[in-house]
């Protein structure tokens, strides 16, 4: 068995800012509203002709690359998270040719808000059995394509960005994925979905059907009652398994949905509110991008540091949830 480290990291948002206020414009909402309820203040979205998650995730990847001056030849995998690719068959292929890595297999992961972390989680695999040495994954979304405006209890919540980092070999008493715990509900899977539909009319004489997909659809009471119970169980297992305690962990970052949803889980975890990694204000609901970009500003902002211990869970449609403990090594 080898060890895996996180080395580098990068995330990428797009220009235009929209704050609440031009959301209130949209939808009978307000600033105050929506900041009381969720804590968010602004998010970024996607513009432009023929723009998508590849040119996020390509940004991101590339300043995670730049930082350590890796060149893009010596990746060996990547793995893409998302949940809204710019092709249905899959946009890593895509990402892998912008950013030069020809000798890179890559593919794309579907796990919505949890996809991070299972990248995390699948990176590691790959290198504790030997496999890849180097391996780029990158959380990125552009959500706002799939937002219905005129649903208030959505449209206010998600924004677009994109997070990266580079996994690499080490010696295994040098791990710094520490270990894992995964979960999925499908039975309650259409608590947060973008559902298929099928036309009502065939549209040839051999009765084919063909339909297109929703919006987002969100039953909120239900996703937060899930997030606060099961999160702060999956941490718990992951730390116990590990032989760790609350009071070694120094930093907790979760998927970044809610701000009530961050801080009750803190409380039921009895870890300080200092403790918590957040920019939900700035960006919002990023999904599969929130974990990394929130990591890569904690990074610059030097909130982190070498040897941290940092508790990270995603959590959302699928019903998906996993934790990842990370020793911090950059």
């Amino acid at each position: 068995m080898q060890g895996a480290q996180i080395i580098s990291i990068g995330s990428a948002v797009p220009d235009l800012c929209i704050n609440n206020k031009e959301i209130s414009q949209i939808v009978e909402t307000s600033d105050e509203w929506i900041v009381n309820r969720t804590g968010i203040k602004e998010r970024r979205m996607l513009t432009g002709t023929n723009k998508s998650v590849v040119d996020l995730a390509y940004s991101a990847a590339m300043k995670a690359l730049d930082k350590i001056h890796m060149d893009p030849l010596e990746l060996d995998l990547i793995v893409l998270a998302t949940s809204s690719p710019n092709d249905l068959f899959g946009s890593a292929s895509q990402v892998q040719a912008k950013i030069g890595a020809a000798r890179a297999v890559a593919f794309d992961l579907t796990a919505a808000c949890s996809g991070f972390v299972l990248a995390i989680v699948t990176a590691t695999q790959f290198i504790q059995n030997g496999s890849y040495k180097n391996i780029l994954i990158i959380g990125a979304d552009v959500l706002s394509k799939w937002i219905d405006w005129s649903d208030r209890k959505t449209c206010i919540l998600f924004g677009d960005g994109a997070g990266a980092a580079i996994i690499q070999a080490c010696y295994e008493e040098d791990n710094a994925i520490l270990g894992f715990q995964l979960n999925t509900d499908g039975k309650k899977y259409n608590e947060l979905s973008i559902t298929y539909k099928e036309n009502s009319y065939s549209l040839n004489t051999l009765k084919l059907f063909q339909g297109q997909f929703q919006y987002i659809s969100m039953n909120g009471k239900e996703v937060y009652k899930f997030a606060v119970s099961k999160v702060p169980a999956s941490i718990t297992k992951c730390l116990n398994a590990l032989h760790l305690s609350i009071e070694d962990v120094n930093w907790l970052l979760l998927h970044q949905a809610n701000k009530r949803i961050l801080q009750a889980v803190a409380n039921r975890l009895s870890i300080d509110n200092y403790k918590i990694i957040s920019n939900l204000s700035k960006y919002g609901n990023t999904s599969a991008a929130s974990i990394p970009l929130a990591l890569d500003e904690a990074w610059q902002n030097n909130q982190i540091t070498k040897e941290d211990i940092i508790v990270v869970s995603g959590f959302g449609a699928g019903l998906t949830w996993g934790t990842v403990v990370i020793k911090w090594k950059c």
